[in-house]
């Protein structure tokens, strides 16, 4: 199922041209999630649209999100269980640096999700 859920959120994002989407399989290093999804937004109104796009998408689903923090902040994180979504403007992806906070975790191709 987690696999699964990460392949719809990043043809999500892709189609709502989120920049630099990454995915890390971090089940090995920690109970908190599988995977994380992280990507960034160009501005404040697209990382919104970025995430208010995957609330609606996978709603249709019926998959909602646990818990949604950080509508105004530069960071957005959607919490699906399993899979736990990071939506950042450069600036905050930057500073926070979680690709390299969770380097031991394994990298996937996010070019083999998207279809």
């Amino acid at each position: 199922m987690s696999k699964e859920l990460v392949e719809k959120i990043v043809n999500i994002l892709d189609d709502k041209k989120a920049v630099d989407i990454e995915v890390i399989k971090i089940k090995e290093l920690t109970i908190i999630a599988d995977y994380f999804v992280i990507a960034s937004g160009t501005s404040n109104t697209h990382l919104k649209a970025l995430a208010d796009e995957l609330e609606f998408k996978l709603a249709e689903e019926d998959i909602r999100p646990r818990q949604i923090e950080g509508k105004a902040t530069g960071w957005i994180l959607l919490d699906y269980q399993n899979v736990v979504v990071h939506l950042f403007l450069p600036d905050a992806r930057d500073y926070y640096n979680l690709s390299r906070l969770w380097s031991d975790g394994s990298r996937i191709a996010v070019e083999e999700l998207i279809h």
